[in-house]
């Protein structure tokens, strides 16, 4: 873990190599991750855990003037990276298909959304959007827990939150989700 956090503040500091010895070090936990999300996709997707794995790692250490202050932050960037990358995928099958109805879904206690679809996808994200405004550690708490795959110890453990607190946080959240996205899926119109 050290390892990890000392290469990150070596790519904060600009060192070129730094960027490719990270890769090694954290893709397992990265693919983990990936075929974990994608495992939760429907059938007859065209991206692939590694696909997302790799555009995701781009995207992270593409940017400029990034900051990661620890393993853990990196994995929540990682998290968001991935996300970011499955929503605008499913804005642009959404917008292939030419608009869409929404559907009601189903919040489990272990998944968010067991099987995703575009439309779903993006309700959630607007949902979680919306979260981020008003309960921002809550809404990246749903981000590690839907889109990185950790649980909820592991969450805890990120945030500096009690395992109790993550549990409550949780639970507050799939409630609050799920609210949202049944109300604005019923103002619109099918």
């Amino acid at each position: 873990m050290a390892d990890v956090t000392h290469i990150l503040n070596a790519i904060e500091q600009g060192d070129p190599q730094a960027v490719e010895e990270l890769l090694p070090l954290v893709y397992d936990e990265l693919r983990h991750l990936a075929a974990q999300k994608m495992s939760q996709e429907p059938p007859g997707q065209t991206l692939q855990a590694t696909a997302l794995v790799h555009e995701a790692y781009i995207r992270l250490v593409e940017v400029k003037d990034q900051c990661w202050h620890n393993r853990n932050h990196f994995f929540m960037a990682a998290a968001e990276a991935m996300r970011r990358i499955l929503v605008e995928r499913a804005r642009r099958k959404k917008c292939l298909k030419q608009g869409g109805t929404r559907q009601k879904i189903e919040l489990s206690e272990a998944n968010l959304i067991t099987e995703s679809s575009s439309d779903d996808l993006l309700a959630l994200d607007e949902a979680l959007h919306r979260l981020s405004t008003e309960e921002p550690s809550i809404a990246d708490l749903v981000k590690l827990r839907y889109f990185g795959g950790l649980t909820i110890d592991q969450v805890a453990e990120i945030q500096g939150i009690s395992r109790r607190a993550a549990i409550d946080h949780w639970i507050y959240a799939r409630s609050w989700l799920a609210r949202e996205i049944k109300m604005n899926g019923e103002t619109k119109p099918e």
